[in-house]
């Protein structure tokens, strides 16, 4: 799975609350790529709660 962030990101931290184990967010969202493994069902759940589909997954 690859997960990016696009400029989309409002910084707001939904993803972050959702799945903290792989976001992060400071001025703008952050992957932990190396957390995504075994995580995936939170990726996709903050994909899905981004209010301005900033998370892209693939």
């Amino acid at each position: 799975m690859k997960v990016t962030v696009n400029d989309n990101c409002i910084a707001c931290g939904a993803c972050e609350s959702v799945c903290d184990a792989v976001f992060s967010v400071e001025d703008m969202a952050k992957v932990n790529a190396s957390a995504i493994s075994g995580n995936e069902d939170c990726v996709k759940e903050a994909a899905d709660c981004c209010p301005v589909n900033a998370i892209e997954v693939e």
